[in-house]
């Protein structure tokens, strides 16, 4: 099968990753194009990185994120741009035959990612979300058995995102930190961990309650939130994420709760944290090997970049027609859920999942005025 050619729309930070995954998977994908508004980044970019004098020269610089769909007719758009311009380009990229690989969130408002997962299924183009905690070693063997119910009846969930940003990371771009274009630490740092909570449990929210508050940084949104959700099955998650701790010191941390045991696992500064016990015994090893035999040792690196992970599940996917493994529902249902809870704090009371009217980020505009 020919190689799936892949644009990236935006050249910050985290296009690096990107294409670092590329290189990773150069057999099965090709980078054909960057697009920015800025001239310098995308030429940074490609001398940061590790492809080829020979891929380095398939890839064209574009401007205008339109023009390179149209030109280069990708199989694949990665879309890496601010979240407040999220929906415009996935919009023109479903309308225009290609396959997206969307950063969280899918938008900044419940409505837009309504409108853009139903254009999915309606044009049968598929959305992988960079929901990167669901790439994770063991994940999916843990989700297995828990859904099965081989732990036992859930009793509740806890996710803390503890990840710090000093003043210079929100000073790097006029929009982070603000309600239109990025959120707070609820929306930007802690929305994957709220998919992943969710999704491990096998339930879905059906209210959320939340507090948010400003202690330590100078930005519009929030830099601490605290929710708790109600499961359809009766269960609890909490939820706690944060951006007013040290910038040294990034963790977060997972946590499922069941009659028969308790799953936790985490990530603490780049290194793994895992704590899995089932009827008073360990079942660390058993997860690590199943996680071996079935993908390989190399999997079990997926960790130090999530979006290898990305890539590769994305392209077997298209291969075998099946639906990523964070799929468009899972944009839509994570942002829905993220709006409840910023609704819930603007209003003061528990909010019904999912929502029965739009809400976005930008009706928090001025909430701590």
């Amino acid at each position: 099968m020919e190689k799936k050619k892949v644009i990236i729309i935006g050249c910050g930070r985290v296009a690096a990753k990107h294409i670092k995954a590329i290189c990773k998977l150069k057999n099965d994908l090709e980078l054909r194009a960057l697009v920015d508004v800025s001239e310098d980044a995308p030429k940074k970019l490609i001398e940061g990185s590790k492809l080829s004098a020979e891929a380095k020269e398939k890839v064209q610089v574009f401007k205008d994120y339109k023009e390179a769909i149209d030109t280069i007719k990708p199989d694949i758009v990665a879309v890496t741009v601010p979240s407040g311009l999220h929906y415009q380009i996935a919009e023109y990229g479903l309308s225009n035959g290609c396959n997206l690989l969307l950063e969280k969130p899918m938008t900044m408002s419940s409505e837009e990612s309504r409108l853009i997962y139903e254009l999915s299924q309606k044009t049968g183009n598929k959305i992988a979300m960079g929901h990167i905690y669901r790439y994770f070693p063991l994940v999916k063997y843990l989700r297995e058995d828990i859904v099965s119910g081989k732990f036992g009846k859930i009793t509740h969930g806890t996710i803390y995102v503890r990840w710090g940003h000093g003043e210079d990371y929100y000073q790097s771009a006029a929009w982070r930190g603000t309600w239109r274009s990025d959120g707070g630490a609820m929306m930007n740092q802690t929305i994957h961990a709220i998919d992943l909570l969710v999704w491990l449990m096998g339930t879905k929210a059906v209210s959320a309650t939340a507090m948010l508050s400003q202690r330590l940084r100078n930005i519009e949104a929030e830099d601490i939130g605290m929710a708790v959700l109600k499961m359809d099955d009766g269960s609890l998650a909490s939820i706690e994420g944060t951006t007013a701790t040290s910038d040294k010191e990034h963790e977060a941390m997972f946590s499922i709760f069941a009659e028969d045991g308790t799953i936790s696992l985490g990530i603490r500064n780049g290194k793994p944290k895992l704590n899995i016990r089932y009827k008073g015994k360990s079942r660390n090893m058993h997860y690590i090997m199943q996680q071996i035999k079935a993908d390989g040792i190399g999997s079990m690196l997926n960790a130090l970049n999530p979006h290898t992970g990305i890539y590769d599940d994305f392209v077997k996917a298209l291969k075998e027609g099946r639906q990523p493994l964070a799929d468009a529902l899972s944009g839509y249902s994570s942002v829905d859920t993220l709006m409840g809870i910023y609704r819930s704090a603007k209003e003061k009371r528990e909010i019904p999942l999912p929502l029965q009217e739009p809400f976005a980020s930008s009706d928090m505009t001025g909430f701590f005025r």
